[in-house]
């Protein structure tokens, strides 16, 4: 049996109900009458209605009908979720919203796995930008499904990342993506971010408790290497503070890692790797790494790291923003005037025919993600834009200085926990290059300092091709495991791993998160792991 609870616009229910007298006000429970008073007479596109059935409260807006999940530990904050069939109808899957009082509302999207969903790992997926969407990882890197035919279809991907684990994939902040606010508030720092994350994976978690018991691994790529060392901060924090709340019905997240691809973390030593990497690098741009260019490009160094000091001894946007300014506009200008693809260096880039991120795809999915059936499928207002990347967001986390804080101090605590740190990059990447991560990583204060820096580099080869995809460093594992902090370098792939190697990407992936070396010989490693997917 159906219980109307409300039949109002959303942002109109609490005031609308206030400010009409009490014999105009009219609350059906038990039936499914109409309301006969004036003050619902609504077209049906601006009405909400909200409903139990079968033990679950729904809610009815836009046309779109949710299943609605509230937690009493967060009164702010509600999850709308819906089932769609998209992109790869074989798997179960989950979309909708996390609505952050009635004004911010968090797009995701989640795909059981395609083998043992019940053993396998949770993972999220967060692309960067900032402000760009994770739908870029779902349909053009690692998602079930690859957009096709300039957005008009897609195709399956057989190396997704749910043939092993279970894959959410996030809009956020808000206003990214299908993500967005009703009052026009925007969230310009990585610390804000990370709170509303955590508040999602409760909520999801209390509604589907089967994937709580897994292991839970956040993953990111580019400016998400700032975004999740605070996600997993928050949550890292707040599973410290689960005993001192025994009855708030919060859900322990099981962190287990964090996997960063060409990430963007630790801009005092990543930035003063751009000349090595532009002169000296696999793919250099300029012919003399003695030369005068070279020279010029390097003599930038001291005062951007002088800056990006100043701002984490001070920690102001007074201080920070002035080292964004400088560091991005100073050491990225020969990248983008480069002519090459500053994500690839093995590509040129014609933007008038690539777009302005030099691939064509991102359009390509904002025309799929902007079709209405698409919409109406996976919840979404059918009024609302879909946009890759969102330039404002980007913007606003530039003129906070987000980028130049001392995002490494957030890991340490829990690595030394047993949180375990997978960095990855592809060797053709110029805005997030290899050498850089890789020189953070040697210097980020851990038990595993001492022992990642003497770790041997070894090749990496594919279980189902026996391809030298790459090369890895690692500490910790007690020789047997993946490591607690490792790093690998990925030959011939660029910013995206999963789209330029995606075979050598679901490798890693799931010897990660299963917790097997990747340097472990193929015939030792084949009976320990169902890679049939691969």
């Amino acid at each position: 049996m159906k219980k109307i609870l409300s039949l109002l616009p959303l942002a109109l229910v609490a005031p609308a109900i206030l400010a009409a007298p009490a014999e105009n006000t009219q609350v059906v429970l038990g039936g499914t009458s109409p309301v006969q008073n004036d003050l619902f007479h609504l077209p049906d596109a601006e009405r909400v209605h909200e409903w139990y059935e079968d033990g679950k409260q729904f809610i009815k807006q836009h046309g779109l009908t949710y299943e609605l999940v509230q937690h009493p530990h967060f009164g702010d904050y509600k999850l709308r979720v819906t089932e769609p069939k998209l992109c790869d109808p074989s798997v179960k899957q989950y979309s909708g919203y996390l609505d952050i009082t009635d004004d911010k509302h968090l797009f995701f999207w989640f795909f059981e796995s395609r083998t043992s969903p019940e053993d396998a790992p949770l993972v999220m997926w967060l692309n960067g930008g900032p402000g760009c969407s994770s739908s870029t990882g779902l349909l053009f890197e690692l998602g079930p499904c690859n957009i096709a035919d300039g957005g008009a279809n897609t195709t399956f991907n057989p190396h997704s990342w749910n043939t092993h684990a279970n894959v959410i994939f996030l809009d956020q902040p808000i206003n990214v993506g299908y993500s967005y606010s009703e009052d026009g508030s925007t969230v310009d720092t990585s610390p804000v971010a990370g709170k509303d994350v955590y508040a999602f994976m409760e909520l999801f978690l209390s509604r589907f408790p089967e994937y709580s018991t897994q292991p839970f691994h956040l993953a990111a790529e580019s400016y998400g290497g700032t975004y999740v060392p605070h996600i997993a901060n928050v949550i890292y924090t707040e599973n410290q503070l689960l005993p001192l709340s025994p009855n708030a019905g919060l859900v322990k997240i099981n962190l287990a890692s964090v996997m960063m691809g060409n990430g963007m973390t630790d801009n005092y030593v990543q930035m003063a790797s751009i000349p090595d990497y532009l002169c000296e690098g696999p793919y250099p741009i300029y012919d003399d790494p003695n030369g005068a260019q070279c020279a010029a490009l390097r003599s930038k160094v001291p005062t951007c790291q002088r800056l990006i000091k100043s701002c984490r001894d001070f920690n102001s946007r007074l201080t920070c923003v002035p080292a964004a300014l400088y560091c991005n506009s100073q050491l990225y200008a020969p990248i983008q005037q480069s002519g090459l693809n500053p994500y690839d260096a093995r590509i040129k880039c014609d933007r008038e025919k690539d777009g302005p991120l030099c691939y064509r795809q991102m359009g390509w999915i904002e025309t799929f993600m902007n079709d209405p059936e698409v919409k109406a499928a996976l919840g979404v207002n059918p009024q609302r834009k879909f946009e890759s990347c969102n330039m404002a967001v980007n913007q606003a986390f530039m003129l906070q200085g987000d980028s130049m804080r001392n995002t490494p101090l957030l890991l340490t605590d829990m690595i030394n926990d047993g949180v375990r740190l997978l960095i990855y990059a592809g060797n053709a990447d110029m805005m997030c290059n290899y050498m850089g991560n890789e020189r953070w990583v040697e210097q980020l204060d851990t038990v595993f300092l001492e022992e990642f820096s003497t770790a041997p580099t070894e090749q990496w080869v594919t279980m189902r091709s026996g391809k030298v995809a790459g090369t890895v460093r690692s500490a910790g594992g007690a020789g047997s495991g993946a490591g607690n902090v490792t790093f690998v370098t990925v030959y011939e792939s660029g910013h995206m791993v999963p789209y330029d190697q995606p075979e050598a990407a679901l490798d890693m992936m799931v010897r990660w998160i299963m917790d097997i070396p990747l340097t472990l010989d193929i015939t030792e490693a084949a009976p320990l792991v169902p890679f049939g997917g691969i």
